[in-house]
């Protein structure tokens, strides 16, 4: 009788909520008011609220209450595809891109069309690259600070992809990972695949709380640490090196494998050191060519202890078998003439000025960024609420995130990850200023 009653409820709630009687927004009972209301226990009512929470209708925020969430919010595979759409202004994603990308990728297929190799690249390759390809990642590392020998050096299909054999190769169901409360949605991605436990560590100014993952490694039994030091997604911070230090010597103390994402690291002019190049025994590192170069180009690198490759190198047999051939055969390409370095400089000089746009039309918001970044984290006012925002700009025609695809803290803050890479600079500004407005409108 008791169960019968709880269903009902649960799901007079979800009709409510779902046919508009209930709106987007509104705070619902406290789970004491809810359980006098309903007649049933307090603990019982609570399960009337995580039911709810699990079909994506409400969600609970420490200290605020429990509210229900805008519908369209609860899909986010919903809001990826309408991102893409040839109408919206897509501040989610970002895919940065300048003036005669297209000219050379159509002069890199004519090369290749006349070479004489091109036999070649209709044949499997092997797992890992081709030792000359391998070659040219390696020396684009050495670039960058990580010294490696190219036979540590493996060429996946982009830096997803580079993540996705580590964790297929070096972690296991169960395995507790450290990330930052804040991290990149794609990692979040492999862990619930993988089922791994990711562990959120707080924020810092310039990057994670050391201490906090210390301790973390002293009360569990702790695998490893995905980190992405030099300008963080989202944030944007660049660890200092002291910080790096102090990252490898808890390594170091516990064990742990560390996991380096470096896809947005060729933004920063001067970086600190590599962690790899800190603790080159126990850190993986995995960059690629989709931000620097094209979304759209899959190729990616993984760097990684030699004990380690061999497993790396079945998780892509298991994958991809290879990288295709025509892709990589164009990026070492474009890493040999040049072509990285100078694209690398001039989206380095974009990202800047798009950052200088956004800053000057969202004055007056807390924002927190990197000034050469293509994206900036916005921390809501008090009252507003991220989801009311998002879906009123997406009825703009405006695609934006909220912090829950990149949270892995229970509650999620209310702020918005804007990506300033993907639309032309006077669409940008006027955008930004819709997202300026409809924040206005939707605080409390």
């Amino acid at each position: 009788m008791v169960q019968a009653r709880y269903k009902e409820v649960v799901d007079a709630l979800a009709a409510d909520i779902r046919s508009g009687k209930i709106p987007p927004g509104t705070r619902l009972p406290t789970h004491r008011e809810l359980a006098s209301r309903e007649g049933l226990a307090v603990v019982t009512a609570t399960r009337v609220y995580a039911e709810l929470a699990a079909m994506g209708l409400v969600s609970g925020e420490a200290g605020r209450g429990t509210f229900v969430r805008e519908a369209a919010l609860s899909g986010r595979d919903d809001i990826d595809q309408r991102a893409f759409a040839d109408d919206v202004v897509d501040l989610n994603f970002n895919y940065p891109s300048i003036p005669r990308q297209a000219d050379l990728l159509r002069n890199a297929l004519r090369g290749l069309a006349s070479s004489g190799d091109l036999e070649a690249l209709l044949r499997y390759q092997s797992h890992g690259g081709r030792p000359h390809e391998r070659a040219s990642a390696a020396l684009h590392l050495e670039q960058r600070g990580l010294a490696v020998p190219a036979d540590q050096v493996l060429i996946v299909s982009g830096a997803q992809h580079g993540l996705a054999i580590t964790a297929m190769a070096m972690l296991r169901p169960g395995d507790v990972i450290a990330v930052d409360a804040l991290t990149y949605p794609g990692f979040k991605v492999l862990a619930q695949i993988h089922g791994l436990e990711l562990a959120p560590l707080p924020a810092r100014v310039d990057g994670p709380d050391l201490d906090a993952l210390a301790q973390l490694c002293v009360t569990r039994r702790v695998r490893a640490v995905y980190t992405m030091p030099t300008l963080h997604n989202p944030l944007g911070w660049v660890s200092s090196e002291q910080s790096r230090k102090k990252l490898v010597e808890i390594a170091r103390k516990h064990g742990l494998l560390i996991i380096e994402d470096a896809a947005y690291a060729y933004l920063v002019e001067e970086p600190p050191t590599p962690v790899a190049a800190l603790a080159p025994e126990s850190t993986i590192y995995v960059s690629g060519l989709s931000k620097n170069v094209a979304t759209g180009l899959r190729f990616g690198f993984v760097a990684a202890p030699m004990q380690y490759i061999e497993g790396l190198t079945r998780a892509i047999r298991a994958t991809t078998w290879n990288t295709p051939a025509l892709v990589t055969a164009i990026a070492t390409g474009w890493l040999n003439d040049g072509t990285v370095d100078r694209l690398e400089a001039e989206k380095r000089a974009d990202a800047r000025h798009r950052q200088a746009v956004a800053r000057e039309v969202l004055s007056g918001l807390d924002l927190v960024g990197h000034p050469a970044s293509y994206f900036l984290w916005l921390p809501l006012p008090e009252d507003a609420r991220a989801d009311r925002v998002a879906m009123a700009l997406m009825r703009e025609n405006i695609s934006i995130s909220t912090a829950e695809p990149f949270a892995t803290t229970k509650s999620p803050p209310h702020a918005l990850r804007l990506a300033l890479g993907s639309v032309p600079l006077d669409v940008l500004a006027q955008s930004l200023n819709q997202v300026k407005q409809a924040i206005d409108a939707y605080t409390y």
